[in-house]
């Protein structure tokens, strides 16, 4: 057998890497910022770009320890049947790419992931090796996001959450038929138990201690976890019923969504083509108004009978199409509620108004000048000396809002 390169293993271990889409490092602030030594961003095999609230563009090297995998679900590209490139990184390779990408300024974190060798736990166990020499012999102060391994120990999960800025494990898809159907060698249930155990570390961890007055440090970034779209046939709905039910159950950060790719040799029981990109991004903008705008999942899914986002227009705008009886909204009497429900509005431009409202009647102008996208918002909105009139009435008024281009989208 030919001896790969460490360069060759991580062309074909950061290919690999790329069908994970629960890879951001937003959530915490830089560990250990103090002004002591220690290690501490982009081009290249592995390097993936995420974004921080505060905007900031956040370069991890991303990667499988190994895409060898004993199980075989139907979906996934490393999948025991699969006839692709084989690679295996050892503990002292992945963290000798970690240390020198670093000190290089290529990186500002890890994304390790893996596919399952011998058993779950042997998996975990160099995962954690690898993450617990980097913060202990090498002082390593990066992100560090780590992909915990379906049936791993829970004892092992706890160690990985003391070194990891951020946990997840992912449930893949939007009911647990799906799961079972296309992952049969993994059991859902496990994966629920492992979710439930990091919510509740992360909990225990926010707690002083009697000892030491200070909170111990457990996965400061939270867990996340990802969902498969359009390899199965659920709707729009019920993906961010899931959704929904993840965030309440497990206080998860974030759930992704990873638009299905068609794979090499793929099952039967798998769709030929891979949905609109869009339908992905329609349901990234949805769960946004879910966690921050304070929609109900009735409020965002009950776009059209066949429970799936509109394509052509985002979710917000979608709702004031359809509930078109509730605009336009008065930006100086109206409650916050509402405000939220304005396309064009953000929750700054939205926390704005209140407050600017306190000290004079709000006007067209002043709405523009405190960050609101009027020539989305104007249709939808009153103000001191503005109301739509026939605009918010106007038979084209959709059609306003479509590009010519997504008119044509499948």
């Amino acid at each position: 057998m030919t001896q790969l390169t460490v360069q060759k293993k991580l062309e074909i271990l950061s290919d690999a890497a790329k069908y994970d889409a629960s890879c951001a490092s937003s959530g915490t602030a830089r560990r250990h910022s103090d002004s002591r030594g220690g290690l501490g961003s982009t081009e290249g095999h592995g390097i993936c770009h995420a974004y921080a609230p505060d905007g900031r563009c956040i370069s991890l090297l991303k990667i499988l320890m190994t895409n060898f995998c004993i199980y075989d679900c139907a979906f996934c590209i490393n999948r025991a049947s699969s006839n692709v490139a084989r690679a295996r990184f050892s503990v002292e390779e992945i963290i000798t790419l970690t240390i020198e990408f670093y000190r290089r300024n290529y990186i500002e974190g890890l994304f390790l992931s893996s596919g399952i060798i011998k058993s779950p736990d042997a998996t975990m166990v160099d995962m954690l090796r690898v993450v617990r020499a980097l913060r202990m012999d090498h002082d390593f102060r990066g992100y560090i996001h780590l992909k915990t391994i379906p049936h791993a120990s829970p004892a092992l999960i706890e160690e990985a959450g003391r070194y990891a800025d951020r946990l997840s494990v992912n449930i893949e898809f939007p009911s647990d038929e799906s799961f079972a159907r296309l992952a049969p060698e993994k059991d859902v249930t496990e994966i629920k138990k492992a979710m439930a155990g990091i919510r509740t570390h992360i909990s225990d961890a926010s707690e002083k201690t009697m000892v030491s007055k200070k909170a111990r440090t457990f996965a400061p970034a939270g867990q996340s976890t990802q969902m498969i779209v359009g390899a199965d046939a659920a709707n729009d709905s019920v993906i961010l019923s899931r959704a929904a039910g993840l965030y309440g159950s497990y206080a998860l950060k974030r759930v992704y969504y990873s638009a299905f790719s068609p794979i090499p040799d793929s099952s039967r029981i798998l769709p030929l083509i891979k949905p609109p990109m869009m339908r992905e991004h329609r349901l990234y903008q949805a769960d946004w108004l879910l966690r921050f705008y304070g929609f109900s999942l009735d409020e965002v899914t009950s776009t059209t009978e066949t429970g799936m986002l509109d394509l052509d227009v985002d979710p917000k705008l979608a709702y004031a199409l359809r509930n078109r009886h509730l605009f336009p909204v008065n930006v100086n009497t109206a409650a916050r509620e509402m405000l939220m429900r304005i396309p064009g509005m953000g929750v700054k431009s939205v926390k704005r108004i209140l407050e600017a409202r306190r000290h004079g009647l709000l006007r067209y102008d002043d709405l523009a000048r405190l960050g609101g996208r009027m020539k989305t918002a104007k249709a939808f909105l009153a103000s001191g000396d503005w109301t739509p009139g026939r605009l918010l009435d106007s038979a084209h008024l959709r059609s306003s809002f479509v590009a010519p281009e997504q008119l044509s989208l499948i």
